[in-house]
């Protein structure tokens, strides 16, 4: 699920529990040896892969140099930070990044970038022009010289000297510019997504018929209420509004939720995490998501760099940031259970009423980094994955190709899970799965590299390992807590005012069967 908004707040967070029965040691597996990659002198080789095209994000093709980070300002606040954006790719493919900005409905201005690209280049041509006069200038007083000469060649070298301070001064200010202006760039889009706003997405699947009831529909706040599950109204008074306690079988649905999701996704060769759920502002934004502005869902931490996460996918990229991973360890394969806090400015309504729409949840992510010629392989596995799961909970779903209007800045493509829901007589979304390509990796500097020779013959004292490739990644929801709550609560209720509880979570929560209505 994406992020966007708007007000800017600060909240205290609490860990989340995390499972750690004896019964799960066995399915847990050490972290990935590409852990070790990291700042290591020792890399292996790299096979060259060639992704261009609409397969590829605005910023892919040759390789450049990986983003930095510099140290905190005097202040301690932001960090600033370059993503590995090919220009030259945006320039020589103008056309067809200027057409994706249009198709996305982003505000992004491509011909200020590239005006501002070309300034760049001049720039650097007239810094390289003084530097190899004043280097001419240097050689000239090392030989035997009269005074006079030597005077003026010392002049001359302390002109030039303040001249390239300043155009070096300009270059630095102009390369921040276009960095800021470049980084507005949407990813690129996958030529099978349908073009237009939400209402153009298309229905790839559907699964299973809605519930037929012969008594009246309870939505999950009534059905909450009789069943004693949630308190919205003590909540609001200590937190605020779209905050809940959850009471009695709610939490043993949540933990049951979580536990059953996690073991059943690590099944598929997933590695556990429990992520940081306050992040610098650079990661978020390396991310694709804007941590501040008016249109945020992320909550700042005030007077810090710091934000809480809206997803785990955010600390979950930034494990790799700035490595270079064995090509043998690929796919890196990640399953993460977290906290989630968004701001969720202007969502208002009988649609966002109780659990649907919330400032603070529990959420299961899947995130994987791979090779770019195997994401789109990767990215039907993961819906897949959700497709399961949601199946075996017995839910009426519809599986979405999101229009290209509906698509965050980082996604390639995205697929939408909506689930029916009784209550609200209607399709409400509950997971997604997205293809971001590089756009990620090059901007928190994830690379791979392979054990094999490069494919041309390096120059002599150079290495002939080939140069390393942006890894591709990828993100997708497992499971949205509160959503998957008001999903089987409002499924699978009964006349009697119980609900049934469904079977594969029955296992997880001491053997329950059925939530029946406390007596008064």
């Amino acid at each position: 699920m994406g992020l966007g908004g708007t007000t800017l707040q600060t909240l205290k967070l609490a860990t989340i529990p995390t499972p750690s029965s004896s019964s799960l040691r066995s399915v847990f597996k050490p972290l990935s040896q590409s852990f070790l990659y990291r700042h290591s002198r020792r890399r292996p080789a790299l096979q060259l892969f060639f992704v261009r095209g609409l397969s590829a994000p605005a910023v892919q093709a040759t390789a450049t140099a990986t983003p930095k980070t510099t140290s905190p300002d005097e202040n301690g606040m932001k960090q600033q930070w370059k993503a590995a954006i090919d220009f030259k790719w945006i320039r020589d493919n103008k056309d067809a990044v200027a057409a994706n900005i249009k198709k996305r409905n982003s505000n992004a201005n491509l011909e200020h970038v590239l005006e501002l690209y070309h300034k760049m280049l001049n720039l650097q041509k007239e810094v390289e022009r003084l530097r190899g006069e004043r280097n001419v200038v240097a050689n000239k007083m090392k030989g035997k010289l009269e005074s006079s000469e030597r005077q003026r060649l010392i002049e001359e070298g302390k002109n030039l000297k303040e001249g390239l301070l300043s155009l070096e001064e300009d270059l630095l200010k102009l390369t921040d510019e276009l960095q800021q202006e470049a980084q507005c760039i949407p990813n690129m889009t996958h030529p099978d997504v349908p073009i237009g706003g939400e209402d153009f997405s298309t229905i790839r699947k559907m699964v299973g018929t809605p519930h037929e009831f012969s008594f009246p529909v309870k939505d999950h706040l009534q059905l909450g209420k009789e069943l004693d599950l949630f308190d919205f109204d003590a909540a609001s008074e200590v937190s605020g509004s779209k905050f809940y306690y959850l009471k009695n079988e709610a939490v043993m649905l949540e933990m049951g939720l979580i536990n059953w999701t996690l073991l059943e996704v690590m099944k598929r060769g997933f590695t556990p995490l429990t992520t940081p759920e306050i992040v610098r502002s650079s990661i978020v934004e390396k991310c694709g998501f804007q941590p501040r502005g008016a249109n945020t869902q992320v909550y700042s931490i005030e007077d810090s760099d710091q934000c809480l996460i809206g997803t785990a996918e955010i600390p979950v990229g930034g494990i790799h940031m700035d490595s270079i991973i064995a090509a043998s360890l690929l796919p890196l394969k990640y399953v993460a259970v977290s906290h989630c806090f968004r701001t969720e400015a202007g969502a208002a309504g009988t649609a966002s009423r109780g659990l649907y729409r919330v400032h603070q949840f529990s959420k299961v992510e899947m995130f994987i980094l791979c090779r770019p010629e195997e994401s789109d392989f990767y990215h039907e596995e993961l819906i897949r994955i959700e497709e399961d799961l949601f199946s075996s909970l017995g839910l009426h779903y519809k599986t979405l190709d999101m229009a290209s209007g509906d698509l965050g800045a980082p996604a390639y493509r995205k697929f939408d899970i909506e689930a029916w829901m009784p209550g609200l007589a209607r399709f409400g979304e509950i997971s997604s799965a997205s293809n971001c390509t590089d756009y990620q990796s090059r901007r928190l500097g994830i690379r791979f590299r392979s054990s094999e020779p490069a494919l041309t013959n390096p120059k002599k004292g150079k290495s002939n390992l080939a140069p390393p490739q942006f890894v591709h990644t990828l993100n997708a929801t497992a499971c949205a807590v509160p959503r998957m709550i008001v999903c089987i609560l409002e499924n699978n209720q009964q006349e009697d005012g119980s609900v049934i509880i469904p079977e594969p979570l029955r296992p997880f929560m001491g053997g329950l069967e059925f939530i029946h209505p406390k007596p008064r």
